[in-house]
């Protein structure tokens, strides 16, 4: 497997910059691809190590591009996250004022983050998507558009300069990205993870959602993320994307999981991993009998009852 990560590209995205805060990067080669879709094929076709893509912000939740990725095709597995706090400048060609911007462009996933900005500043200029804010730098140098929603660093790789910085519309905005790879044994629990899945009802019913949100409830594992997706299989046919505080070797999340393998029509396990944040998980004490040691104790009497030994 080549010593490589591939990652959302041009040079200059914000996930290079995430990406380059991992350790091991610096012992990798870091190829940029023009997608969240290539990057992640790159890794299916044993072309790079991992990839490095976004999957969820703090002011519109989860990527879809990403999400919809990991959903379909050969698995994949989540081995690490990291959160990089976002802000945005307005990065244009040299000489350009704010009067004689008619286009804008930036990554579909930017636009709800600036959106307010735009609408105060800006409120007759045409919106144009890239495939990342950097390709959207890459568009402005070549005279494609004429102004780029991006980080401040980017403007000097691409010979622009930031006529507007520090742009969001929200506080403390974040975009969470996630290190891919093929699926393989998971990291020990480090005390403070998350366990992602994907999952497919069976058929669809009233309380359906229900029924699978209780094998988390009544284990008192607390959910982070969830978004159902569409399968591609007809109008109201959905899956559902969750990230469970824990790890899978915990035996309340393991617990959950096999609850959830015996009801749901397929179970895609994503991956047990290091939460970024470092927060351990929340039992809450409400919830008695859901600590991981009273799980155990549990399990060993059963086995003790098995054997005739109770």
């Amino acid at each position: 497997m080549p010593a490589s990560y591939a990652y959302l590209g041009p040079e200059g995205t914000f996930t290079e910059v995430a990406l380059r805060t991992l350790p091991e990067a610096a012992t990798r080669e870091l190829i940029p691809y023009v997608s969240v879709q290539s990057a992640l094929d790159a890794v299916r076709a044993g072309e790079a190590e991992a990839a490095f893509v976004p999957i969820e912000n703090s002011v519109e939740g989860g990527i879809t591009t990403t999400l919809d990725e990991l959903v379909a095709g050969e698995p994949l597995m989540i081995y690490r996250e990291v959160l990089l706090s976002i802000t945005f400048a307005l990065l244009v060609r040299p000489g350009t004022k704010l009067s004689d911007i008619k286009t804008v462009s930036a990554h579909p996933a930017a636009q709800p983050q600036v959106r307010n900005w735009l609408k105060k500043h800006l409120p007759d200029a045409i919106w144009e998507s890239a495939a990342s804010n950097a390709d959207a730098a890459r568009l402005v140098q070549e005279g494609q558009y004429d102004a780029a929603f991006a980080g401040e660093f980017a403007a000097a790789r691409y010979g622009l300069v930031a006529l507007e910085t520090g742009i969001h519309d929200a506080e403390n905005a974040q975009t969470r990205f996630v290190l891919v790879g093929r699926p393989a044994r998971p990291a020990a629990p480090s005390g403070a993870d998350k366990t992602s899945v994907v999952l497919w009802q069976r058929d669809d019913h009233p309380g359906g959602l229900r029924d699978l949100l209780g094998e988390f409830a009544t284990r008192g594992i607390n959910l982070m993320l969830l978004q159902s997706r569409p399968t591609g299989a007809g109008i109201g046919n959905y899956c559902f994307c969750i990230d469970a505080e824990g790890h899978i070797s915990d035996r309340r999340v393991a617990e959950a999981l096999t609850g959830l393998k015996r009801i749901c029509l397929q179970v895609r396990f994503l991956g047990s991993y290091p939460r970024a944040d470092v927060k351990p998980a929340d039992v809450q004490p409400p919830l008695p009998g859901t600590s991981d040691d009273e799980f155990t104790s549990a399990a060993d009497w059963v086995a003790r009852c098995q054997d005739g030994r109770f």
